[in-house]
């Protein structure tokens, strides 16, 4: 079972959680207030679920976890269907439709799995078996960030093959229209059948966006150079905190102010 909650924090991992040198150390200490308190600990992030299982092991979590920016959601609570909900589309579909979607604007776009391990070093800061994991992908599409000016062709050709682009930090996501982080959390929450769930959301990029507008209380977590302008702009209507420390430090201050807030300890 998910833990009868009916407060979730559900966080986006990288530039939120830790920082893009992967250091978890700044909200290890919350985690595991959360943790005493029952509350799940919900990731939501375009890593793979090979890559999560490290993380949560790492920080002792056994809350289901959505991955792949929201393309399917895992965990060992999910009992009734063998462990996994599944939004998404196969890899193999999205590398077919990342393929037309190149030829019709006349760019090649890059998917991430095709880089050389030294390419993928590069933007990732991943080594090693790091990389094989960040590989072992089924639901989504990573790519190299295109040129600004032709984003509005890709997303006029994303329509015609019913697939969405997530743009992050350092690169973007080809998602089937059923899936992203927003609809994966709603799918987890059906599933759980709790009533009148609360969620902290926290997140750091554009593709954090479906992620935030599903949240009762939205956090904006910046980097050590501020906030992603671009997602700023796309919450500017809507009621949101933006974290005064950068990456994993914004996440445990502003949790440990919330939870002092609620009243929780």
């Amino acid at each position: 079972m998910i833990k009868n909650s009916s407060l979730w924090i559900v966080s986006d991992v990288d530039g939120t959680l830790m920082d893009h040198s992967y250091d978890l150390t700044p909200a290890r200490e919350t985690i595991e207030i959360l943790q005493k308190l029952s509350i799940p600990v919900i990731l939501c992030t375009s890593k793979t679920a090979s890559e999560v299982k490290v993380i949560r092991k790492d920080l002792n979590l056994t809350d289901p976890y959505i991955v792949e920016n929201g393309a399917a959601i895992y965990g060992e609570s999910l009992d009734k269907l063998n462990g996994e909900i599944i939004l998404g589309i196969k890899y193999e579909f999205l590398e077919e439709i990342l393929c037309f979607i190149s030829k019709e604007i006349d760019y090649k776009l890059i998917p991430l799995n095709n880089l050389t391990d030294q390419e993928a070093t590069k933007l990732t800061g991943l080594k090693g078996n790091s990389l094989n994991l960040m590989r072992d992908r089924h639901w989504s599409m990573p790519f190299l960030n295109p040129p600004s000016f032709l984003e509005e062709k890709i997303n006029i050709c994303c329509k015609k093959f019913k697939v969405d682009v997530y743009k992050g930090n350092r690169m973007s996501h080809l998602l089937s229209t059923n899936s992203n982080k927003g609809k994966a959390i709603n799918a987890l929450k059906k599933y759980s059948n709790i009533q009148n769930i609360h969620i902290i959301g926290l997140g750091d990029s554009p593709n954090d966006l479906p992620l935030l507008l599903n949240s009762d209380i939205k956090i904006v977590i910046p980097g050590i150079d501020g906030p992603n302008l671009n997602l700023i702009d796309q919450l500017k209507d809507l009621e949101f905190i933006l974290a005064s420390e950068p990456n994993g430090y914004g996440w445990k201050s502003e949790i440990n102010k919330l939870i002092n807030k609620l009243e929780l300890i």
